[in-house]
């Protein structure tokens, strides 16, 4: 366990170099230049730096182990489905929140083992804020240059006149949807207090106690969610699929993930309070 825990310090410095490369692009003056790639999603010299640093420093870090990265060509699942574990990268998460300069993007990586993410690092470079998590360790948050700090989630609330339910979600994908079941949580809770948030720090808000449930019912890739998966569920969340059945990694030709449920209180029954509105 003392090597997963150097290994994840070492990672936690990978991801904060390869933000100082992504605040080096987003700090200079005038609008941040990007293309289109064939996804329909923005690629910017931040992504690209990023993704080089990470890639070179996993490779030196740990050379036997594959990665992918959202800005690395898809290897054939033939290929992918041999590996027993991989580095998964989303070298800058939430492009857009980057372009529009509003601080809400991330370092993503972790390691998938086995189609589980066992470790994960979420770094927030404008943010100053770093998340990492090791299953079966625990999860970490550092400020700045502070010491690590132990998080948690938090149990849910009671369902009755007084109870409150905080719920993280997307400022741009399934508002339809996401709508629908906010006013059905509302039956149930006194209060539902809703905060918008960019990229994987949803999860990440999780994690550290301060929401209790993000349902994503709109497109990710994998690459999106598994480092902050590791952290939620290192911290005592859980990640699963509107089945309730968990979360997986690298089981299929494709990477893109279903409509999944992100929740804080692991030991809540989930089913009973969501069955009906899924």
């Amino acid at each position: 366990m003392t090597d997963e825990l150097s290994l994840l310090a070492a990672v936690s410095e990978i991801a904060r170099r390869a933000g100082e490369e992504i605040l080096e692009v987003y700090r200079r003056s005038g609008d941040i230049a990007s293309q289109t790639k064939s996804d329909d999603s923005p690629l910017t010299e931040a992504d690209t730096r990023a993704n080089a640093l990470i890639v070179r420093e996993l490779q030196k870090l740990t050379p036997s182990i594959p990665l992918l990265s959202e800005e690395s060509a898809l290897p054939p699942y033939a290929q992918r489905q041999q590996w027993r574990e991989y580095w998964l990268i989303d070298p800058l998460d939430g492009t857009k929140e980057f372009i529009n300069r509003n601080d809400e993007f991330t370092v993503n990586i972790a390691l998938v083992r086995g189609g589980v993410p066992m470790l994960g690092v979420v770094h927030a470079p404008a943010l100053g804020k770093t998340w990492t998590g090791l299953l079966g360790s625990g999860a970490w948050k550092q400020e700045g240059a502070g010491s690590l700090r132990a998080i948690g989630t938090v149990s849910m609330p009671a369902e009755s006149s007084g109870g409150k339910i905080r719920v993280v979600a997307s400022r741009r994908h399934g508002a339809e949807a996401l709508q629908s079941m906010l006013d059905n949580l509302a039956r149930r809770f006194n209060e539902v207090e809703l905060v918008s948030m960019g990229s994987s720090l949803k999860i990440c808000i999780l994690a550290e106690g301060g929401a209790d449930f993000y349902p994503r019912l709109a497109p990710t890739s994998e690459w999106d969610t598994a480092a902050a998966q590791a952290v939620l569920c290192a911290a005592g969340g859980m990640v699963c699929r509107t089945d309730f059945s968990p979360l997986r990694y690298n089981s299929k030709d494709d990477v893109l993930n279903p409509f999944f449920l992100a929740m804080g209180d692991a030991g809540y029954d989930w089913p009973r309070l969501l069955g009906k509105l899924l």
